[in-house]
């Protein structure tokens, strides 16, 4: 099996994604400042230089300012697109006067979400669409209709989801044409869930992780490539003040400095380093927008953790021995 699933579908994709979410300033409608344009521009650079050529966007980062933003760095560099992965979601509106904050994966928000997303971006199509959300009111037929119309206009290339269960991933294929690519998730080395999935089978302590049993083998099995949001934990293991954190965390963060030493490399690549080494191939979602955490992420590409180095962090993370 390919060891990068994505690649199946979109060969010069980088292991690493770029999150959008903190371009476009403030999550208000005010316009975009020059501050905003320009820590875009001077990110989305720093992005390209390490290699990464991967940027995720939703119609809700910073209030539809994010993709704003982004979209001024392509009208500066009109050549940057055809190398570019572009990917956005839609499923998720804010509440309103009238009505409360919902999710809508209805055949007319998708496309109406789609076309608003490609008028911000300044682009004709969208690389990967992914579905926010589970709706609890989405009807896969339905859905199916909109991808088939997005798809056949040449909107949209490929499709996914973010935050689904496999139930809900296999319910949407029964319907759906086109094959479902990637599933964006909360995974990272303080949320072990995914692991922990495989390893408590038939305990007690099962009930406590946050992942559908078997999820990641169903990934695996049907190349839908596993995308890890949130997978730097706000810097809890490079860098961050853990005096006052769990003897869990604190032991994490000292191993996780102990072997950047060891790789002679970033505490950020590491980090992202042991997602990476999983067989799933996992492709983190980094969001910083400082240039020098996004080259200590990017050395994450050339780091492989051996087999004892994996499990001593996941050890430390979960922080008893294994079962």
């Amino acid at each position: 099996m390919n060891r990068f699933p994505l690649q199946i579908h979109i060969p010069k994709a980088s292991r690493l994604i770029y999150g959008c979410m903190g371009l476009g300033g403030e999550w208000n409608n005010n316009p975009i400042s020059d501050h905003d344009s320009t820590l875009a521009h001077n990110t989305v650079n720093a992005a390209l230089e390490c290699g990464i050529n991967f940027f995720d966007h939703a119609d809700i980062y910073a209030m539809g300012k994010a993709e704003q933003a982004f979209s001024n760095v392509i009208k500066a560099e009109p050549r940057l697109r055809q190398g570019l992965i572009i990917q956005s979601k839609c499923g998720i509106r804010f509440a309103d006067d009238d009505n409360p904050g919902r999710y809508d994966l209805s055949p007319q928000w998708i496309e109406f979400s789609v076309n608003g997303i490609l008028e911000r971006l300044g682009t004709e199509y969208l690389d990967i669409l992914l579905l926010h959300r589970p709706d609890p009111l989405m009807e896969p037929d339905l859905i199916a209709e909109a991808f088939t119309r997005l798809y056949d206009s040449g909107k949209v290339r490929h499709f996914g989801v973010s935050n689904m269960n496999q139930h809900q991933i296999a319910y949407l294929h029964s319907c759906i044409e086109q094959p479902l690519i990637a599933n964006q998730l909360p995974i990272s080395l303080a949320r072990c869930d995914f692991v922990e999935d495989g390893i408590l089978v038939a305990m007690n302590e099962s009930a406590d992780t946050g992942f559908t049993p078997g999820m990641i083998d169903y990934c695996r099995k049907n190349s839908i490539q596993l995308q890890a949001w949130g997978c730097l934990d706000q810097g809890l293991f490079t860098g961050k003040d853990t005096s006052k954190e769990p003897a869990a965390v604190q032991a994490t963060a000292k191993q996780v400095t102990e072997m950047a030493e060891d790789y002679q490399t970033s505490r950020e690549a590491i980090v992202l380093a042991w997602l990476m080494r999983h067989p799933a191939s996992i492709q983190p979602v980094i969001g910083t927008t400082d240039k020098d955490r996004i080259r200590a992420c990017s050395q994450a590409m050339e780091v492989h953790l051996n087999r004892e180095d994996w499990y001593k962090l996941y050890i430390a993370s979960r922080g008893r021995p294994l079962p």
